[in-house]
């Protein structure tokens, strides 16, 4: 064989995998059940507490107005041994503020290990750049300490002020610390004793929690799972070690169904349609009369020798925009989103306009599916 046969048998064997591939656009759409389900019972658990930043370069809490700043500032300087509470009152320093320390247990910390931290400030404090957070305990729902709490605070926020002008990017009264604080107590929570999991989906669906528990029934060669309503698919264990099992389950691929579903955030004039939406036989047409009014007023000056005064002539000009170009389009029935799309950009509609043809189009019952508007 030649070098231009070889050369055009192998453009020909690269294009037939192209299409290939091109002709599986379903295997594109199936995702992990472990992207789309969570085990039951293995959860975060939300831990908050309060304590205080120190170092920071003037722009830390008034301790006139924060009073609770002050407070806390008083009782750590007791257990210290600092006796401040005759001449609370003279207390006058902006280096200290008061924080709320948030944070997510993951499940399984066991005690030892660290975990991220968010410090947000309380009062009225400028910046935390800087700052070191003290020694805080962290509580859970219960009341009791699983963390506490300690560390230099990153903001990545820029705030630089001047005599006349001030310049801020981000958000310098809110930071993190990277494994700023040490699990004391686990959450107690046993998977190997269980003999059967429930799996939970994120989107409940009734579709894809059949789905899961087909796929998982397929793999496993039995009667495993059995998805019980729309968002819960209970697995029997059969005697198999929950760890194996699922790490076995979680990596199997299925292909989530969702709800037709338009929604529209008003403030921001964002639009989001699912790839289920559907619309009726229906008739569009959008326009507004736009009247524009521009005053430009010209100083005329008289002749020098003349001896006249310099009068103002008003000039007004008036332009009306009636957007005759602009006609009733007809969208057929049963459209897909990417007709609906292309025909609402046919009649030159932008965002905000599109909220209001979304909304009456649902009004006329044209709009086959769920309008959630925010």
């Amino acid at each position: 064989m030649d070098c231009n046969a070889f050369a055009r048998t192998k453009r020909l064997a690269a294009g037939f995998v192209a299409a290939l591939l091109l002709a599986l656009p379903a295997a594109a759409q199936q995702v992990r059940i472990k992207d789309i389900a969570d085990v039951e019972g293995v959860r975060d658990n939300q831990l908050v507490g309060y304590g205080l930043v120190v170092g920071l370069n003037g722009t830390g809490d008034r301790l006139r107005s924060a009073v609770f700043t002050r407070q806390s500032l008083v009782g750590m300087l007791e257990r210290l041994g600092v006796n401040t509470r005759d001449n609370e009152r003279q207390l006058d320093t902006r280096n200290v503020a008061a924080v709320m320390v948030t944070a997510n247990l993951p499940p399984f910390a066991r005690p030892g290990s660290r975990i991220d931290i968010a410090v947000s400030a309380l009062g009225d404090a400028t910046n935390l750049t800087g700052g070191t957070l003290l020694v805080t305990p962290l509580l859970g729902a219960d009341g009791e300490v699983y963390a506490v709490a300690q560390g230099a605070i990153a903001t990545g926020a820029i705030s630089a002020r001047g005599a006349g002008a001030s310049v801020t990017r981000g958000v310098p009264t809110a930071g993190r610390i990277a494994n700023g604080a040490i699990v004391e107590r686990e959450v107690p929570f046993t998977l190997a004793s269980r003999d059967r999991i429930r799996l939970s989906l994120r989107n409940p669906d009734l579709t894809t929690a059949r789905r899961i528990a087909a796929a998982i029934n397929g793999a496993m060669r039995g009667e495993a799972a059995q998805a019980t309503d729309s968002r819960t698919v209970t697995v029997s264990l059969g005697g198999r070690s929950p760890v194996e099992f699922l790490s076995r389950i979680e990596q199997l691929r299925v292909e989530p169904d969702q709800v037709a579903r338009v929604v529209i955030d008003e403030a921001s004039g964002t639009i989001v349609m699912g790839a289920n939406v559907r619309v009726s036989t229906v008739a569009i047409a959008q326009g507004n009369l736009t009247i524009r009014v521009t005053e430009t007023p010209q100083v005329v000056q008289p002749n020098p020798l003349a001896g006249g005064e310099t009068v103002v002539v008003p000039r007004t000009t008036v332009e009306v925009d009636d957007q005759r170009d602009r006609r009733m389009g007809v969208l057929p029935q049963a459209v897909t989103l990417q007709d609906l799309v292309r025909g609402l950009n046919s009649l030159g509609v932008g965002p905000r306009d599109l909220i209001s043809i979304l909304q009456a189009i649902k009004a006329a019952g044209a709009l086959q599916a769920e309008l959630e508007i925010r």
